[in-house]
């Protein structure tokens, strides 16, 4: 009976111990959860937050919203100056940006934490190729070179800094100054479209359209700029300029068209003094000038304003045409018989240009014939008595028999004295010299197969002076 007893208060205190040590295991496996789990929640934030935050800058980088991602990782720097991806990524932002001495102290910090990155060290070695290129291509810039500044700016500085603002506008002026227009007008778009406000682009891609003439949109871009910043010095001065310029333009073309003349030449010479290097205006500006100089006969003055349109534009057709017109005032013939036929050719429908070409060829045929006024001695208005006079006179001193010595020359001035008088002394004749006809192709004058005081096959002539000729007759001749 004490056995079972002994017995039962032994199992009973078994019992007791093993729901003790159940109780035990227990309350350790629920303070490890407790405790342990917050550590193991807090390291997976972190590892989740710092992903989120690189997706987040990612994003705003491709969108192009640098401030953001640049933002965004400062503040991740500044809760975890020990998280060293932050670094690299802010540096890479930095370097894109062309903030060339902050993002280097972003890449070192980033060093500092992993040394010996080689990522890192071939990026940061850019970031030192990319500013030592920017530099050069500003100095060669300043200097004239536009061709090798572009190649640093293009080659260089845009390929590991593209977000380079500074660049971006660099570009433009070396655009600007190859007179690459249509390459200003594209790339001043591109930067517009990140930024519509960028003031100097504005400005720049204003200067584009206006240097290609398309002056209403370069002054929609200056006003716009001027807008946002009523006192940009810039701006003004190429928003005013432009209005002055086309103030002139007008004033000379209203005044032509009131026919004071005088008074346009002053204003294209005025508007023309404003910016040479404006030839796309400036040929119109020369071109308009040329015209109203035929107008006044001033033909010198007019060649050189309408040559200055044509070296502009060399496929000007009306500069062509009123250039032959300025050489006909000029007595230019030749100059003027190529001019307005190069003209014909370019526009053979154009009859006004024909007609203007024959006038010239006419003029030219007329100015290469013999002038039988020069060689009698006499003006175009002289009377029938002053021409037979001259003639008379010019003949005793030309006769061959009196100038033995020089016989040849004295037969070659005779016959032409005499082919002179044969033309000049006709009423008829006289007439249609005159008037322009070529009597030498009628066989006419000139001493041609019609007329050979000297024999040689031709028709004999015998020449009566009235009165006789004062110390008797010479030779075969008969006075």
């Amino acid at each position: 009976m004490n056995l079972m007893r002994l017995a039962s208060t032994m199992d009973l205190v078994a019992w007791r111990g093993l729901v003790y040590a159940v109780f035990i295991l227990h309350f350790v496996f629920v303070c490890q959860l407790l405790l342990l789990q917050p550590l193991v929640s807090a390291l997976d934030g972190k590892s989740s937050s710092s992903v989120d935050l690189f997706e987040r800058v990612a994003q705003s980088i491709k969108v192009k919203r640098f401030s953001e991602a640049i933002n965004d990782l400062n503040a991740a720097i500044e809760a975890d100056p020990t998280l060293s991806e932050a670094y690299r990524h802010r540096a890479s932002v930095l370097r894109q940006l062309c903030r060339y001495d902050e993002s280097e102290k972003s890449y070192k910090s980033f060093l500092g934490l992993k040394p010996g990155n080689s990522a890192a060290e071939k990026e940061l070695s850019q970031l030192y190729q990319a500013q030592s290129a920017l530099n050069s291509a500003n100095n060669l810039f300043n200097s004239g070179d536009t061709t090798k500044s572009l190649d640093f700016i293009d080659k260089v500085v845009l390929v590991f800094s593209p977000a380079c603002s500074q660049a971006k506008i660099l570009k433009v002026k070396l655009l600007l100054a190859a007179k690459d227009f249509s390459g200003a007008i594209s790339e001043t778009g591109f930067i517009l479209k990140e930024d519509e406000n960028n003031l100097e682009a504005l400005l720049l891609r204003g200067r584009a359209y206006y240097y290609l003439a398309d002056h209403d949109v370069a002054i929609r871009h200056f006003q716009k700029g001027l807008r946002l910043d009523p006192e940009h010095s810039e701006l003004k001065k190429a928003y005013f300029a432009l209005k002055n310029l086309l103030k002139k333009t007008k004033s000379a073309e209203d005044n032509v068209n009131k026919g004071k003349l005088r008074v346009a030449v002053e204003d294209y010479k005025g508007a023309l003094a404003l910016d040479a290097s404006h030839i796309a205006h400036n040929v119109h500006l020369h071109l308009g000038l040329c015209k109203v100089l035929v107008k006044l006969g001033r033909g010198k003055d007019a060649i050189r304003s309408c040559t200055e349109a044509l070296d502009i534009d060399g496929e000007l057709l009306e500069a062509l045409v009123q250039r032959g017109e300025a050489k006909l005032l000029t007595e230019d013939w030749e100059g003027a018989v190529a001019d307005l036929k190069a003209a014909a050719e370019k526009s053979p429908q154009d009859m006004s240009i024909r007609e203007s070409l024959l006038k010239a060829e006419k003029s030219l045929k007329l100015s290469q014939r013999k002038d039988w006024y020069k060689i009698l001695g006499v003006s175009k208005t002289a009377s029938v008595s002053e021409i037979k006079k001259a003639y008379k006179k010019l003949a005793l001193q030309w006769h061959p028999d009196k100038n033995v010595d020089n016989r040849e020359e004295a037969e070659a001035k005779f016959r032409e004295i005499a082919a002179a008088y044969e033309v000049l002394g006709d009423e008829e004749k006289r007439t249609r010299y005159d008037s322009g006809e070529d009597l030498e192709d009628m066989g006419m004058g000139g001493g041609g197969g019609g007329f050979n005081p000297f024999g040689g096959g031709g028709q004999q002539f015998t020449f009566h002076f009235e009165g006789g000729f004062p110390g008797g007759g010479f030779g075969g001749f008969q006075f």
